[in-house]
């Protein structure tokens, strides 16, 4: 199955990497036509005001939004920030509304105060403790009613679902965690 890697801006190798490592064949999406190639759509981490400005500029926010009705799509960190609700503070990200959530962007601090911390992972089958870097991560501040939550650190959320769609605040590519993209694309 072919897997597509958002590649406006943001780190797409390891998430290729993790991809190839699971069978699936990474197609780095830049254009609008390449989406009609995958089955699946990881949006990366990277700076969330790019993004959304390269979304438009590229012509891609509206394919993508067409896109999520029909297939998965997997956020990381900035991609869990355009996934969410509309940020209020934030006049210039636009984001899909994919998954109810409210997110406040850079939330446990600057690059500096990056780190790495287990989080335990509740599905419905079992419970795994993961390795999770924050880097200039968000925090998910509301959660619709709608939205299952798949992880928490200290209280609070880092990993959610809504539908098909998965959003999480952190970097699971950086720690070699494959979790997350087996539960968006299936193994």
């Amino acid at each position: 199955m072919k897997i597509g890697l958002l590649a406006l801006q943001g780190n797409v190798e390891k998430h290729s990497q993790i991809l190839l490592q699971l069978n699936f064949e990474p197609i780095l999406v830049r254009y609008r036509e390449q989406l009609e190639q995958v089955s699946g759509l990881v949006i990366p981490g990277g700076e969330s005001t790019t993004m959304s400005k390269l979304l438009d500029t590229t012509g891609l926010r509206q394919p993508i939004q067409t896109f999520a009705q029909q297939y998965p799509i997997l956020g990381i960190c900035a991609g869990l920030i355009l996934l969410g609700n509309a940020l209020h503070s934030d006049a210039d990200i636009n984001t899909f509304g994919l998954i109810d959530v409210n997110v406040t962007r850079n939330a446990y601090g600057r690059q500096l105060d990056s780190f790495v911390n287990d989080v335990v992972v509740n599905l419905k089958d079992k419970q795994e403790t993961i390795p999770a870097t924050f880097i200039r991560a968000p925090r998910i501040s509301d959660i619709g009613p709608d939205v299952e939550l798949l992880a928490s650190y200290n209280h609070e959320a880092v990993a959610v679902r809504q539908g098909r769609h998965i959003g999480l605040t952190f970097h699971p590519e950086l720690d070699d965690v494959t979790l997350f993209h087996q539960l968006a694309f299936g193994t």
